[in-house]
This record gives C-alpha cells, structure tokens and sequence, in this order.
C-alpha cells in the first residue's frame, strides 16, 4: 500500500486510503473509457471531414455543370446576337451595293449622253459658223434637234435610309432570343421536375377545417378555408410541386417555415413565407421586401414550385409555357418547413395578414 506522507499526521490522519493496485485497475479503466471516447470523437469527426470535403467536390461537380450549362446558354444566344448582327450587316452592305449600282448606272448613262450632246454642240456650233451655203443647207435637218435623250426631270438618286433595315434586325433578333430563352426555361422547367414530390394535404393543419378529395391532393371549389397545408417537411434537399390555379380568382402559393404563428401573419421572407399571390383583380405579385408587383404576359393555368434548400432557392414556373414567373434567392429556412398548401387567404397588397388562428406550423399557401 502506497500511502501519501502528508496522510500519516496532523489533519490527514483521517484521510480514506486505497490499495495503490486498486486504484491502479480504476484510473486504467477510467483511461480506457476516455481512450474510447476519443477515439469515437475521432471517427466522428473523420466521417464528418469525409462528409465535407464530399460535399466540397459535390459542390464543384455542380459548380461546373451549372457553368457548363450557362455557358452554353450564353453561347447560343451570343451566336444568335452575332448571327443578326452578321445578317444586319449583310443586308446593309447588299441594299448599299445596289445602290452603287444604280448610280453607276445613271453615272455611265448621263456621261454617254453628255459626250453625244458634246458631240451634237460641237457640229452644230461649226455650221453655224460655216460659209458653205449648200452645206448648211443640207445638214440642218439632221442638227437642229437635239439628239434622242432620257428624260431625267422625274429621276432622282437619295441617300438610303437605314433605319426599316434595324428595326427588322432587331425584331427579328428579339424573335430568335425569345425562342432561345424559351428553349433554356423549357430545359431548366424538366430539370427542375426530376425532382416532383407528390403532396398529400393535411385536413388537420387548416382553419377552418376543408373538405378534401379522396387523394387528399386538392381543395373543392367552394370551400370556406383560410389555410390548407402538407403533410411532408423538408430539412435539406430538392424539391418540386404543381398546384392547379386556374379555377381561383385570388391565390397565394409557395412554401413556409415552420415556426409558432401569431394569428396574424405578414407574407414575407422575413417571417418565413416565400410566396407568389394573384390580386382579386388579377394583379399578380411577389410579397417580398420590397413587394415585387409582376407584369405577366399570360394568366397562368398551372404553377410549378421549385425549392432548393442548401441554395436558398424558391423559383415559381409557369408550368404550361416554361416561364420563370418569379425566384426568391438567398433564402435562410433555418429549420423544417412543409412542402405545400392551398389558402383561401385573401391577399390584396404586399401586408396582407394570413390569419391561422394558433397553428404551430405553416407550409406554402393557395388559392381563395
């Protein structure tokens, strides 16, 4: 037994002792267990520097392909910009050829008809001076009148104008881009549909309660709902949905954040809606910061909602012409959200409140 000095005497006498092999065989173990628990702190953090610098080449993989695609992109519409500025020029330079042309033709005609006018004044002006009676005589028949010409009074040569050529350039230019940027959001629209999850809605997240299909994937025209909300939620990831908005006069769409909800709620990003709304008027909008009102071309019949979650991305896809209606970039989700929901919420103007009544959790919003 190994026994501290300072134990034997004075106010240590009381001290506990322990065998110094005992002691040993429980500071080994307890060593053993640090041992273990290290070296599982190890594995852990080795699966998660693995995990990183996967995700670092995953990360390059899709910087790369997203680079190959934009270039490409980029170089068909420079090709097409470079081939109407080509075909601009060449119809310029054809219309100034034939220009030149023309007035080399009128150059070539007026010179020959000065020089036989030259010619025509020369003899005349020599008869007139001659003394020879008989010859005059004869000859003025033939120079009295003035050799056969053109009449050039109505004829005219202006500058060409050039500006029918540009506008025709241009709209032709714009009508090639518009067919090449159709192209790009018809391919980015499929890619983004790879990732379509099927939305189920959940009767128990609305207020008041709605009547439902037996799918489970609409609301019925006709019913008096504030909110109708998915089942599923998302941490990380893709995902994409469709929502049939053509029977609704007024609609809100788009996802949310789960979070606890005052019973009334501004759609912003700031409090975690990421939204696309038609007015009852049928002004269509973006409740962003500031609110972004959107001139669209179309009514759109059916949406696309697409959301990246490690990009912080919400992009809105009219889904029957392949249009990009609205995104939302730099988005921060920070904890689960749901995938989808249908609303009858009201949404006149950029703080319109949703009212939810105490819900714990919201997804995205729909029609009225």
């Amino acid at each position: 037994m190994c026994v501290c000095m300072l134990c034997t005497y004075s106010d240590h006498k009381a001290h506990d002792v322990v065998p110094l092999k005992e002691e040993y065989e429980g500071q080994k173990a307890e060593l053993k267990e640090t041992e273990a628990e290290i070296q599982q702190m190890i594995q852990k953090r080795r699966l998660k520097l693995q995990e990183i610098k996967r995700s670092v080449e995953l990360s390059k993989e899709r910087a790369d392909r997203e680079t190959a695609q934009g270039v490409q992109a980029f170089t068909a519409l420079k090709e097409s910009v470079e081939r109407g500025q080509a075909e601009f020029i060449r119809t310029i330079k054809e219309k100034q050829r034939r220009r030149e042309k023309q007035a080399e033709d009128f150059i070539k005609e007026l010179e020959q008809e000065i020089s036989e006018l030259k010619k025509r004044s020369s003899e005349v002006e020599q008869l007139s001076v001659s003394e020879d009676h008989l010859h005059l005589i004869q000859s003025f028949s033939s120079l009295n009148t003035a050799p056969p010409t053109k009449d050039w009074t109505e004829v005219s040569f202006c500058p060409p104008s050039h500006e029918g050529t540009v506008v025709r350039a241009v709209i032709q230019l714009e009508e090639t881009l518009i067919k090449q940027i159709k192209k790009f959001f018809e391919a980015q629209l499929k890619k983004v549909q790879q990732y379509a999850v099927d939305v189920t809605l959940d009767p128990d997240i609305v207020h008041p309660k709605p009547t439902q299909s037996s799918a489970k994937q609409e609301v019925k025209e006709g019913d008096d709902c504030r909110c109708v909300l998915s089942k599923q939620g998302f941490t990380s990831g893709r995902f994409y949905f469709e929502v049939q908005v053509s029977r609704w006069s007024t609609w809100t769409l788009g996802v949310a954040r789960k979070s606890n909800l005052k019973r009334e709620i501004t759609l912003s990003p700031n409090n975690g809606f990421w939204t696309l709304c038609l007015k009852r008027r049928g002004g269509y909008f973006a409740p962003a910061e500031p609110s972004v009102r959107l001139p669209l071309k179309s009514r759109p019949e059916k949406v696309g909602v697409f959301v990246d979650y490690e990009e912080g991305l919400v992009s809105f896809h009219d889904v029957d012409t392949a249009a990009l209606i609205y995104s939302f970039t730099g988005c921060v989700f920070f904890s689960r959200f749901c995938a989808a929901c249908l609303s009858c919420v009201e949404c006149f103007s950029p703080v319109s409140w949703c009212i939810l009544h105490g819900h714990r959790h919201l997804s995205a919003l729909l029609p009225d």
